[in-house]
């Protein structure tokens, strides 16, 4: 009789210790981010998600081999280009390799460039265990694991967007972008001044004015009010916009719960969008100025700003000047001759319909 012939497979089942690895790696599409654990420029997966996938937050480029670390909505994908809500490093780019973002032992979160400099950090120490997350707020958070005492958040460091429930306080303020594609800081900043006031400023290369609201009038006519020093603006979630010194409005489609933004545009115009669904495009519901031309500093200095119907601003120079780039017409205009100061005889120009 033959004995009978028996197979016993061995499985290799691997503990979780054994199958985490290093910091060096990271899982892609995770909630949080772990002390002693990096993002890494070079892998796209490396993101962090917010658990209602409404935001995402990674390495974006915002040139040739460069990116910033940033919050944007997650949908439509990013193909092409995304809604951007938040920058860490938007003024000094890192490299397209060896970048990371990485949350070190003591609590301090770092983002690292190529060459191993600090570009941006958190600036905070903790002797507890910490980890960092992306809140449905759009949020990006570091907090304690025991006592969830938050250590950083980036809804205290807003760039050029306010999202709802995101406070705009004494101590921030939104810088809008250079342009459509250029997210470096721009010319305008919305802010509260040392009346108590929310102003916005256009900060040029050449000079600096609040232009909002009318320079000319004083507080209380403007409908503002100084005398309330908690200085704090808030977008909530139904499309109210309220702030402390008695300004306020209402979105077109206010009582829905749609996907917002507040952002203060290149052009320097403060506009609050809305969207219906991920995948919708952003519509404007409210914007401060409906004349592009009352913007100071729209076309820069020595030129002519005109408002032209479905168009928007128009930009020409004075007589006797040239566009200074035409890739950028906030730059404005220069002289076409370079004339010497010492005994010019110089000649005024009356220009019809037009506010200086």
């Amino acid at each position: 009789m033959a004995t009978p012939f028996i197979l016993i497979v061995f499985f290799l089942i691997r503990s979780p210790s054994s199958a985490s690895s290093s910091s060096s790696t990271f899982p892609t599409d995770s909630i949080i981010l772990n002390q002693r654990s990096s993002l890494s420029v070079e892998r796209p997966g490396h993101v962090l998600t917010s658990p209602n996938a409404i935001f995402t937050a990674g390495f974006y480029p915002v040139g040739d081999n460069a990116y910033s670390f940033a919050i944007w909505f997650t949908e439509p994908s990013c193909s092409n280009s995304c809604t951007v809500v938040w920058m860490a490093n938007r003024d000094l780019p890192v490299n397209g390799r060896n970048s990371k973002l990485s949350l070190l032992k003591n609590g301090n979160l770092i983002l690292t460039d190529a060459g191993k400099s600090v570009v941006w950090e958190s600036n905070t120490f903790s002797l507890s265990s910490s980890y960092l997350q992306l809140y449905d707020t759009g949020n990006l958070v570091l907090i304690t694991s025991r006592e969830r005492v938050i250590l950083w958040q980036s809804f205290d460091s807003p760039t050029d967007t306010l999202l709802p429930l995101q406070p705009l306080t004494r101590d921030s303020l939104l810088v809008s972008s250079r342009s459509l594609t250029n997210f470096s800081s721009g010319f305008y900043k919305l802010s509260f001044h040392d009346d108590n006031v929310l102003r916005l400023v256009y900060d040029g290369p050449e000079f600096s004015s609040a232009f909002w609201p009318d320079s000319r009038l004083l507080s209380w006519e403007a409908g503002r009010s100084s005398y309330n020093s908690t200085r704090i603006a808030l977008l909530d979630s139904f499309g109210k916009f309220t702030s402390s010194d008695n300004f306020s409005f209402f979105s077109a489609d206010y009582g829905q719960q749609l996907q917002r933004r507040l952002t203060l545009d290149f052009d320097g115009n403060l506009r609050l969008y809305s969207r219906e669904n991920r995948n919708g495009s952003w519509v404007i519901s409210v914007q401060v100025f409906s004349q592009p031309c009352k913007i100071h500093g729209a076309c820069g200095p020595n030129s002519v700003c005109k408002c032209v119907p479905s168009f928007g601003r128009k930009c020409s120079c004075l007589p006797g000047y040239k566009i200074k780039n035409p890739a950028d017409l906030s730059l404005g205009c220069e002289p076409e001759i370079m004339v010497s100061s010492v005994e010019t005889e110089a000649t005024f120009i009356g220009l019809p319909n037009v506010e200086m």
